[in-house]
């Protein structure tokens, strides 16, 4: 006997998407801790806080969807800072956001800054490098926007 699923997601939209499909396995290690394994062979640890409950001994499961964000838009921007040829000492994004109160829990504001540290910053370019991640590259970023409201900071150190 064969069950055949059908699945709507709704709101419904026919659009034509090339897409590419991730598996990802995680697994129970007791208690509340979870191993999640990634497309890249690498692993990661999830569990809560002590006072929630868990061992506090691995990654918040909220928490690395700000990580998601912020390492999705930095990878653009330093790809961008490399075809660019800028100058660049150091650069670090800082992720704040606003967690709602009420279950199920989520991210209804979020706030991104990009920090760029040189003596010789070209502040045109590396902002447009952030706007082009922002508003063209970052597939992160795009999920973000479903469900929470952005905003996008940048910040120029000239040391």
């Amino acid at each position: 006997m064969t069950a055949e699923i059908v699945v709507f997601l709704y709101p419904y939209k026919k659009q034509k998407i090339m897409s590419t499909t991730n598996h990802i396995t995680t697994k129970w290690l007791g208690n509340m801790a979870f191993e999640s394994n990634n497309p890249s062979g690498h692993s990661l640890k999830i569990d809560i806080a002590k006072e929630d409950g868990g061992d506090g001994s691995g990654y918040r499961p909220k928490a690395l969807m700000l990580s998601a964000l912020a390492g999705c838009s930095g990878l653009d921007v330093a790809a961008l800072i490399k075809k660019m040829k800028l100058e660049v000492d150091d650069f670090q994004i800082e992720t704040i956001a606003n967690l709602t109160d009420e279950h199920p829990k989520f991210y209804d504001k979020v706030i991104i800054e990009y920090h760029f540290h040189g003596s010789n910053l070209n502040e045109k370019k590396l902002q447009r490098a952030v706007d082009l991640s922002v508003e063209k590259y970052c597939g992160v970023m795009e999920m973000f926007r479903k469900f929470a409201e952005l905003e996008i900071k940048t910040v120029f150190h000239n040391e």
